[in-house]
């Protein structure tokens, strides 16, 4: 009589192969996490310190992007609205809702709004808003429909493929100047004429090389 059971075979091949599959399913499951909303945060909306509907200001208002994010044409930062930017309005609009209470209190005991960034890139990527909004990138490409938004939220993946597949091509992405903050613009018959023009006339070149985004 064996030793060991003739089902002894069997449990055998299967370790075997699970122990050469573990390093596939590791590495795989890791790949499939890095592109997941999860790592990306691609689709999750960041509640904020003062309840601020993009809708409201952006769409119903009208409010020009760069009304609020005053640095975004001249560095690389877009910059966030200032407590004095907000009192500008609701100091005469709405100055007694509770819901800007934060704005009140920042204002006047001098504390800055604690604002929460949605999108964030990793520190060793360099990124500058002048250059894209310059070179006739709008604000619709990268954070979306803002005007459609309640909370805003990050609406691309920003992982390396998505920046390079804008860098290889980023013709279909320009705009005229006078549009670059608008949620609601719609491109002309000759677009694609017009943006050959555009792509000309701003400079605009296929940077691809790792010097680009990583200095």
């Amino acid at each position: 009589m064996g030793v060991f059971k003739p089902r002894a075979n069997t449990i055998m091949r299967v370790v075997f192969v699970a122990v050469l599959l573990a390093p596939v399913a590791l590495v795989t499951g890791l790949l499939l996490y890095a592109r997941s909303p999860f790592f990306t945060n691609q689709g999750f909306q960041v509640l904020q310190p003062v309840q601020l509907d993009h809708r409201h200001h952006a769409a119903d208002d009208g409010i020009d992007c760069r009304y609020c994010h005053d640095s975004v044409t001249v560095s690389p930062s877009a910059g966030i609205p200032s407590t004095e930017t907000c009192m500008g309005c609701h100091s005469q609009i709405w100055n007694t809702s509770p819901l800007l209470e934060p704005v009140r209190r920042s204002y006047f005991e001098g504390g800055p709004i604690r604002w929460q960034r949605v999108h964030q890139v990793p520190d060793f990527v360099y990124f500058n808003h002048a250059i894209h909004v310059g070179k006739g990138i709008g604000c619709i490409s990268c954070h979306g429909r803002v005007d459609q938004m309640p909370v805003v939220e990050q609406v691309a993946t920003l992982a390396m493929e998505w920046c390079l597949a804008c860098h290889r091509d980023p013709v279909p992405q320009l705009r005229p100047p006078e549009t670059i903050a608008s949620m609601s613009w719609s491109p002309p018959p000759n677009v694609d004429v017009l943006r050959r023009e555009l792509a000309e006339r701003y400079g605009v070149r296929n940077l691809t090389d790792c010097y680009t985004c990583h200095r």
